[in-house]
């Protein structure tokens, strides 16, 4: 069965996308820890990055990469953070994280709540400023 991933790749569910190219995607996640936290993933659906083949985990690397320079020309943030965990998804993905400081990053802090338009806006802007 797909994953909730696999479908947004597929366009059965919508999403937030910020960059996409024949093998990766990135989109906004849909609960954020902070304004501009996105999620890369491949579009290979495999459950746990590290059962990636080399080559599509350093094509992911590069792309997450490209992502992240967008994020931080639109978002104030330090850094953005790369987290790689989760169980709920069984789909190999690495968050990307706007930061100022490591508590950011920890899961159980309160989500960003964004209404459709914000989420729109923010999608655009990163989107534009994303060089793939």
């Amino acid at each position: 069965m797909a994953t909730i991933f696999t479908k947004i790749i597929n366009g059965e569910i919508p999403a937030y996308k910020i960059a996409e190219d024949e093998n990766y995607l990135a989109f906004l996640d849909i609960n954020p820890l902070k304004l501009g936290h996105a999620l890369a993933i491949p579009k290979k659906e495999v459950d746990y990055i590290f059962d990636l083949d080399d080559e599509t985990l350093a094509g992911l690397s590069v792309f997450a990469k490209k992502v992240a320079r967008g994020i931080e020309k639109v978002v104030t943030c330090k850094r953005v953070a790369v987290l790689v965990l989760g169980l709920e998804v069984p789909h190999a993905h690495i968050h990307l994280i706007p930061l100022d400081q490591e508590s950011d990053t920890h899961m159980k802090n309160p989500r960003v709540k964004l209404s459709k338009d914000e989420f729109e806006e923010i999608t655009k802007k990163i989107s534009e400023a994303i060089e793939i």
